[in-house]
């Protein structure tokens, strides 16, 4: 067993029609159906879709963070 650990970070957009949180929430979920040992995550910039003069979606874009395999 290795005395560290070496990390990679991507950035994805997590998007929901009712919240921020929710965005956050569906995006993490997606990149830990995909990738393997997720183990943070720091959100850059919110934004959204208008339609029709409201919110359609919120959009987070976040770094998440997951460990190598065998480190």
């Amino acid at each position: 067993m290795s005395d560290h650990h070496t990390y990679k970070k991507i950035e994805i957009v997590g998007s929901s029609r009712n919240s921020v949180d929710e965005a956050i929430q569906n995006g993490i979920a997606e990149a830990s159906s995909k990738l393997q040992n997720v183990e943070w995550f720091e959100v850059g910039e919110i934004r959204g879709h208008v339609e029709d003069g409201k919110v359609g979606h919120f959009q987070v874009t976040m770094k998440v963070g997951f460990r190598l395999a065998n480190s």
